[in-house]
This record gives structure tokens, C-alpha cells and sequence, in this order.
């Protein structure tokens, strides 16, 4: 427990450490991490228009929900000195709660396995989880959100993914501990925030009937979501005197008018675009968002949790304004499948493409920007080789677990040009 501490010590001198130097404010303006969404300078910037009584949401800087901004005014004007305390407590807390979330799937995982091991092929031994090597990979995600630069970079940039992650780390708590109403509001929440999380209501669903489908189950997390984001639309309409603050939070995420450089898809290929196509283009790249909820929820439909993972790291991908922070979070969860990699084939590969787009990517940005020796093609390529690497991340981890899914119940002796072969797991 000691030793627990001290890590949750660490990580929170590094982080306050890092947003007490010079860089911090260089930090907090990479466009990697601050976007128009999560920029904590925005945030500063309507709390001030609202303080003067001029309407934040009528102009084209602030594009937080009026909660955020009700929230945010109070610390700005009660608690300003301890605002990067604030940030890296809620981040300390997102850790400790995804490990809450990891250690309550990795012992579900282990009754799984006690009830088909039965139905498990003779030779599957080697692939059978143990007790010991979970809670290895339990320290392993809580080491990963602690210690991940996307993470404490994302913090020390005292972005509101901070609170985000915080919200969708507790609604996955909720979902693996079996709170059905709990796990509705939160997503709720979350969606209030950022409207890509919605998606997680279908793996909370499948993983509350799992354990007996009843209606209540089925019903419980749809009704709580349905009524928590409509009282909060309520309470923000009521705070903002009006609704125009659709149109300026969920109407900018979905319409994407900012093109200023990010880490996603969107800029530099709405850059380009004819405006007369804009519209078909634009309701092509927000489904690609959803569309893969569907036939990811059919095939995982008998572990929602990496269902749950898979979606995050698919809309981390295709949201309109994405950042580091988004990409941390469940990069910091991947080690809780640890028994998977043996299965992975493009690890090495993946891992390059990670270390070398996240240091080329500011590198051709100032090449961009500040030199002007370079131009957008240089920067959009980087970032698009991030994005693709992620893709690659997730369909390989998705591909592994089919694969030992198919050794567990098949056996894993195969013929190779008519040889008999066996897989080995170094």
C-alpha cells in the first residue's frame, strides 16, 4: 500500500512539477492537446465574457457546455491558485479508477474462464488465465494512465479532457461493478460533455444482460440515460437563458466549422473540400464514428469491456476534434489484455509508428508554422500516420483476441502445408 502511494506521488510531483516551468505554457498551446473543445484558455476566456455579462455563446471562442462553464467560473474566481492541483487530483482519481475498473474485469474474467473451462480444448492449457498474471496487468494499467506522456502531458496542458476521462473512467467502473442506473448517468454525463460516449451505452447494456436478461436490465441504463441528459439540457438551457448553446457545443462538434490543426482527420481534408460537398462529406466522417458499433457489439457481445475499449479508441480516431488525452485513456487500459499479445502480430511495427509520429508531429508543425519551410501535407501526414497506427493498435488486439478465443475452444494444433504445427507463446 506503501509503495502504492509513493506512485500516485510521483506522478503527481511530475505533473505539478512540469506546469510549474517555463514550458508549461508552450505545453498547454500545442495543438496536439488543446483543441478548440478542451482548451482551458477558452474556458478562461468565457468565464470573462460571462463575468461582463456578454453572451459566450454568440460568438466563435467558447464551446463548453454551461455547466462547464458554471463549474469552471466558480474555480476560476474561488480557487485560481489551485486550479493545477485540481486538474492533477482529477487525474490521480481517473487513475485509481480505471485500476478500480481493471481489477473488478480481470476477476469476472477468471469466473469466466471457470465456467467454460470445461468446454476448453485439452491442449489450452498455456493460454489459461491465472490470478497472478492479472493483477500483474492491473499495477501494469495503473503504471500505464499514470506514466503515459499523452496523459500527463494532457494534464499539464490543464486541458478539460482531464474531467472527461475522469467521468468516463467511473462510468466504466459502474459498468463492469453492475450499478445499471449509476453507469446511465455517468455516460449521460459524458455525453452532455462530448456526445461521442453515447456509444458506450450499448456495451453497459450487454454487459447488464449478460447477467441474466431481464427487462430491468435492459431498461434500467437506457431510462437513466434518457432522463439525466435531458435534466442537464434542462439546468444548462436555464443557465444560459435560452438554447442557443446547442448550436455552439454539439452543433460545432458535429459541423466542425474550425479547421484549426489537430491530431484528427477533419482539418486538412475540409481544407480542401468543395462546399458543396462539405455536407455528404462531413455526415460521412461523424458516422464513421458509429458505424462500427454494431458489428463489433455482435462479435464481442461476450466481453463488452473490450467492446467498451474498442469504441473509445475508434472515436478517439474519428471525432471531429481529438487530442492526446483522448488517445491516453485507452492506451492506459490495453495492458489489462496483456494475454492477448502473444496473439499480436504488428506490435513492433505499431510502436514505431507511435514513437515516430509523436516526434515528428510538433517537429513538422514548427517547420509549418514558424519556419514556413514545410506546409500542411507535412504535418497531415504525420498525423495521419498516428491515426493509422492506432487503427492498426486496435484491429490487432481485436484480431488476437479472436484468435485465442478460437485456440481456447479449438485447440491450438494446426497444419501448416499439410505438417502438423503448434502455436508457441514465448
Amino acid at each position: 500500500m506503501l509503495g502504492k502511494c509513493m506512485v500516485y506521488v510521483m506522478a503527481g510531483v511530475v505533473r505539478l512539477w512540469l506546469m510549474s516551468t517555463s514550458s508549461a505554457d508552450h505545453i498547454a498551446r500545442r495543438v496536439e492537446l488543446s483543441t478548440p473543445l478542451n482548451s482551458w484558455k477558452r474556458v478562461e476566456e468565457g468565464v470573462f465574457l460571462h463575468s461582463q455579462g456578454i453572451p459566450v455563446y454568440s460568438g466563435g471562442v467558447f464551446h463548453e457546455t454551461p455547466l462547464c462553464l458554471f463549474f469552471s467560473g466558480f474555480l476560476i474566481r474561488s480557487w485560481k491558485a489551485y486550479i493545477p492541483v485540481v486538474f492533477v487530483a482529477c487525474d490521480l482519481l481517473t487513475a485509481f479508477l480505471l485500476t478500480v475498473a481493471a481489477g473488478v474485469y480481470s476477476r469476472q474474467l477468471l469466473e469466466t474462464q471457470k465456467r467454460d473451462v470445461t468446454r476448453y480444448a485439452t491442449d489450452s492449457v498455456p493460454l489459461l488465465l491465472t490470478a497472478s498474471s492479472l493483477r500483474s496487468a492491473v499495477v501494469a494499467v495503473e503504471l500505464a494512465y499514470l506514466f503515459c506522456p499523452y496523459t500527463v502531458a494532457s494534464c499539464v496542458a490543464t486541458t478539460t479532457t482531464t474531467f472527461a476521462n475522469m467521468v468516463l473512467a467511473a462510468a466504466l467502473v459502474a459498468m463492469v461493478a453492475g450499478y445499471p442506473v449509476l453507469f446511465g448517468c455517468l455516460v449521460a454525463l459524458s455525453t452532455y460533455q462530448s456526445f461521442y460516449p453515447v456509444c458506450l451505452l450499448v456495451p453497459g447494456i450487454l454487459h447488464f444482460t449478460q447477467r441474466g436478461f431481464t427487462v430491468a436490465a435492459l431498461i434500467k441504463p437506457v431510462i437513466a440515460f434518457a432522463v439525466s441528459l435531458t435534466g442537464l439540457l434542462l439546468v444548462s438551457a436555464e443557465i444560459a437563458g435560452g438554447w442557443e448553446f446547442m448550436e455552439a457545443t454539439y452543433g460545432f462538434i458535429l459541423a466542425a466549422p474550425d479547421l484549426t490543426p489537430n491530431i484528427g482527420l477533419f482539418w486538412y481534408f475540409f481544407t480542401e473540400m468543395f462546399e458543396h460537398f462539405r455536407l455528404f462529406f462531413l455526415a460521412t466522417f461523424q458516422l464513421n464514428a458509429f458505424v462500427y458499433v454494431l458489428p463489433l457489439s455482435v462479435r464481442l457481445r461476450r466481453d463488452p469491456m473490450l467492446l467498451a475499449a474498442a469504441l473509445l479508441a475508434f472515436t478517439a480516431v474519428f471525432r471531429s476534434y481529438p487530442a492526446l488525452g483522448d488517445v491516453g485513456l485507452y492506451i492506459s487500459l490495453l495492458p489489462v489484455w496483456k494475454h492477448l499479445y502473444p496473439f499480436m502480430r504488428q506490435t513492433f511495427i505499431v510502436g514505431c509508428m507511435f514513437v515516430a509520429t509523436s516526434v515528428l508531429g510538433p517537429i513538422m508543425y514548427n517547420l509549418w508554422i514558424f519556419n514556413g519551410s514545410a506546409n500542411a501535407n507535412f504535418y497531415f501526414a504525420v498525423t495521419l500516420a498516428f491515426n493509422t497506427a492506432q487503427i492498426f493498435l486496435v484491429t490487432d488486439l481485436l484480431f488476437a483476441h479472436v484468435k485465442r478465443e478460437y485456440h481456447l475452444f479449438h485447440g491450438s494444433k494446426m497444419e501448416v502445408d499439410g505438417t502438423p504445427a503448434r502455436l508457441t507463446l514465448q
